[in-house]
């Protein structure tokens, strides 16, 4: 079965009549590593899931990239402004590793999640998921230290520190890699 419909099928029922139809839309594709999912500026997008692979989203500040999250497999992720307001990205999407996905167009999804309730309350329940995905973020870098930061990710993704770099790591969790690099020692 199609990965990203076997994971939409995690937050509801899909009648088979709505199965057929984002088989049609959904498409799939490999990326390089280094590879771009979205570029800043970027005013479309699709809702995507990663099959094998990992990507990053970052920005630039003040000439500096600074990592928000990664993505890694089974996962479905997207850029919002893109993806469901047609505004321009803010961040970049990026291949850490050559990569599987499977992905949707987000005026393809927005059709689906009007034609069929059962895609609409998927679709709210992964903005549900995502809402406090990034609520749980933005708690873990406003009151937690590095140290917690760092134990989260590995906590969350055991196998991070052998496939991200640290320096990605570092900027991720608002560090410096020299931090970092104590944080690993006295661990």
């Amino acid at each position: 079965m199609n990965p990203l419909i076997r994971k939409f099928k995690e937050y509801g029922h899909i009648d088979p009549e709505v199965e057929t139809e984002l088989t049609k839309r959904i498409k799939f594709q490999t990326r390089l590593k280094g590879d771009f999912f979205l570029k800043k500026g970027q005013a479309s997008s699709s809702l995507f899931l990663i099959e094998e692979g990992l990507v990053r989203s970052y920005f630039i500040k003040d000439d500096r990239e600074i990592n928000s999250w990664f993505g890694f497999e089974n996962i479905i992720l997207g850029s919002v402004l893109p993806l469901f307001y047609n505004l321009p990205a803010f961040e970049n999407i990026q291949f850490l590793e050559t990569s599987t996905i499977y992905y949707i167009s987000g005026n393809d999804l927005n059709e689906l999640y009007k034609k069929y309730n059962d895609m609409n309350t998927i679709g709210r329940i992964m903005a549900e998921e995502y809402c406090k995905i990034l609520e749980d973020r933005v708690t873990s870098l406003q009151t937690g230290t590095a140290e917690q930061r760092y134990n989260t990710l590995l906590r969350d993704q055991p196998d991070a520190v052998q496939r991200i770099s640290l320096g990605h790591i570092a900027s991720y969790l608002g560090i410096t890699q020299e931090t970092l690099s104590r944080i690993r020692k006295s661990n």
